[in-house]
């Protein structure tokens, strides 16, 4: 097997153009390679045979846990049955029709039908689409504008990485592109005036918004899109009534809102949805990663009725809508996501994230919270992160140069458990699978405070 992993190794760095990865360090050997080979429940096996807690679910969507066989034997048989049929021109699966109909059961109120695609990514693009179309349909060509937030996660693509608003992903890529704007992101902890409250701040980020939109025209702007907690810009919930400021100016101006699900639907923050959580109520709703778990790829738009009515009437106008997806409803895909629905319901993991959830951040609190490097401790649900300072009192950040998150983010896997170092920021993520037990969660704890007070120490 040893000789296997070494031949695997050199066929990575020969042939295997990884995502989100710096190309030289991989393909020069500078940094590791990790063969994942199996995984059960929040645990993930390599080509070693070392077994890691895997605190990061994938990314963010193994959210039922490794190796649930129902899902499994879900695919298998859809595979027997039926591997692919288009969903082109009126033609549906039974896994495809009775998937939308288990996610319309399951969203917030007033929303109406289900577009699938395979990844948030596209599931974003639709949305753009829609949006533009919308309009369109409505006689008001010059309503295209969508402002996103700076550190919002919204995709990769060519629009849709202009909607994210983290460096990373634009960097070298001549990115964002017109027409997408980007505002404030509700991120109290870093916000310029500490003498703000919650809300104070919830209303400046409102107050920001409306000025943009002002200053833009209102005529001109179509659609706001926000995740309801903030993801790989930080893991950072939104400030006291922040959500209910910003719809207030999005409905005064006549702009759609995008809740951007793709991390928080089916259960990440101890609710369905993060719109049930906050109080959002969206015009659409990106899903993708918690639908299937990723046991299979799969996306999706849920439109809502308002936004139906005006498709159907594009459609009696123009003929058919031009967009799809060869692998849009992929039956072998909605049947992984009908069986992880199923699975998430029976095992009642929607109440767990809530409950486990809120034990890990209130022990990660109590672990690190008073720690001379830790700035905040944060999150919802089962979602968590720890921010480090250079200075608690000063709150004076690290020089990025000396690497302080992702050297934690090292020190935490050495110690079998994975977290995620974020970017922008020396921030250490978590976002464990639903399942996660409470003595799973103290191990995360116990190794997180132990990696923090290795890197500290050698500051």
């Amino acid at each position: 097997m040893l000789d296997r992993s070494n031949e695997l190794n050199a066929w990575d760095r020969d042939h295997f153009f990884h995502p989100s990865t710096h190309m030289g360090t991989h393909a020069r050997g500078e940094s590791p390679t990790r063969i994942i080979r199996s995984g059960k429940g929040v645990h993930i096996t390599d080509s070693t045979g070392s077994t890691s807690i895997d605190a990061f679910a994938g990314l963010y969507c193994v959210n039922v846990g490794y190796g649930r066989q129902e899902i499994a034997d879900a695919i298998a048989r859809q595979a027997r049955e039926l591997a692919y049929y288009h969903a082109y021109v009126g033609h549906g699966t039974d896994a495809s029709i009775t998937l939308a109909k288990m996610i319309i059961d399951r969203a917030p109120e007033g929303m109406s039908r289900v577009y699938f695609g395979l990844s948030g990514s596209d599931a974003n693009e639709t949305n753009i689409k829609l949006v533009w179309y919308y309009n369109n349909v409505l006689g008001r060509p010059e309503k295209k504008k969508i402002i996103s937030r700076w550190r919002g996660y919204h995709g990769s693509g060519v629009m849709t990485g202009s909607l994210t608003g983290l460096e990373l992903f634009h960097n070298a890529f001549d990115l964002p592109r017109a027409p997408i704007l980007h505002t404030e992101a509700p991120y109290y902890f870093r916000r310029a005036d500490r003498s703000m409250s919650e809300e104070q701040f919830s209303q400046h980020c409102a107050d920001k918004l409306e000025e943009m939109i002002l200053a833009e025209g209102p005529e001109t702007v179509a659609a706001f899109i926000g995740e309801p907690i903030l993801g790989t810009g930080g893991i950072v919930p939104p400030p006291a009534h922040y959500w209910e400021k910003i719809q207030a100016v999005l409905n005064k101006y006549d702009i759609l809102l995008i809740a951007d699900e793709v991390v928080t639907g089916f259960g990440r923050l101890g609710t369905m949805f993060g719109s049930d959580h906050y109080g959002i109520k969206p015009d659409l709703i990106t899903i993708a990663k918690g639908l299937t778990s990723a046991y299979a790829p799969l996306s999706g738009v849920i439109v809502s009725d308002n936004v139906w009515q005006v498709l159907v009437k594009g459609s009696d106008m123009l003929g058919s809508l031009g967009h799809g997806w060869t692998y849009s409803a992929h039956p072998i895909c909605a049947a992984a996501g009908a069986a992880n629905l199923e699975l998430i319901d029976k095992l009642d993991l929607v109440t767990n994230a809530g409950e486990t959830g809120a034990y890990f951040r209130k022990s990660l609190t109590q672990a690190l919270g008073d720690h001379p490097i830790v700035g905040e401790v944060r999150g919802d649900g089962m979602l968590a992160a720890v921010e480090f300072v250079a200075d608690k009192d000063d709150r004076t950040f690290f020089d990025p140069a000396l690497k302080v998150g992702p050297r934690i983010a090292t020190a935490l896997a050495e110690r079998g458990v994975i977290g995620r170092a974020m970017p922008q920021g020396d921030i250490l993520g978590f976002a464990p699978p639903l399942c996660l037990t409470r003595d799973e969660a103290d191990v995360v704890v116990k190794a997180a405070a132990e990696a923090v007070d290795a890197v500290a120490k050698s500051l």
